[in-house]
């Protein structure tokens, strides 16, 4: 699954406000039963350790010029809720980005 949300900050303040509202994460994913860990690759990847529902997801957040994106891998037999986590991320994934007036 892909997701990208369009955002207008540059890199380095993207990068920044994700890295402060990362704990957040687990707020995207519907029912709030999540636990999600995270880590950073490279300075424009956060990877992402879900454990929702049973089932445990691997992902990512790539940041890219005038977006970011997640890249999610639903298990089979969570496939049939990647309409409803797409939804969920791309209304409350710029959140993730937000800054502390929520802009």
């Amino acid at each position: 699954m892909r997701v990208e949300i369009p955002h207008n900050l540059d890199k380095a303040t993207t990068r920044q406000r994700l890295r402060a509202n990362s704990h957040k994460i687990a707020d995207q994913f519907p029912g709030g039963m999540a636990q999600v860990e995270t880590s950073w690759p490279n300075e424009d990847t956060m990877a992402m350790h879900v454990r929702a529902m049973g089932q445990e997801l691997s992902g990512q957040i790539e940041i890219e010029e005038g977006k970011i994106v997640f890249n999610m891998t639903l298990p089979p037999a969570l496939s049939f809720i990647e309409p409803i986590v797409a939804g969920a991320l791309r209304q409350q994934g710029p959140k993730l980005i937000a800054g502390p007036s929520g802009n």
